[in-house]
């Protein structure tokens, strides 16, 4: 009896173990995506600044075209660019948090990772 709850015990802590890896690596995935996004942001920004003001550009926005000048595209980029880099920083700090979670309740189930 005392094998079969401590196999179900084993079970739960293996599920708990790999819900905890799963939100890591989904985390660390969202803050790839976001990365990529905000260096794509920096060098249009690039690309743009230096170009006269009245230039004409043209941006996607929703899967459609749009033609606008480099004056109205330039703030509504560096915005989107400021926002996602809080949103790094928000990622991060929960990425960080989760790892700190994984290796308090590691301690405390007494876990050691044979293998990873």
């Amino acid at each position: 009896m005392s094998q079969q709850i401590s196999a179900k015990k084993q079970q739960e802590l293996q599920a708990q173990y790999s819900n905890y890896k799963d939100t890591l690596q989904a985390i660390a995935q969202k803050i790839g995506d976001v990365e990529q996004e905000t260096e794509e942001h920096k060098l249009v920004l690039e690309t743009l600044k230096p170009l006269p003001e009245d230039r004409r550009c043209f941006r996607m926005i929703n899967g459609v075209l749009v033609e606008r000048t480099v004056k109205d595209v330039v703030p509504q980029l560096q915005t989107n660019s400021d926002g996602l880099k809080k949103v790094l920083d928000d990622l991060l700090k929960q990425y960080t948090s989760k790892q700190e979670e994984l290796e308090k309740w590691k301690v405390k189930n007494k876990i050691q990772v044979v293998q990873q």
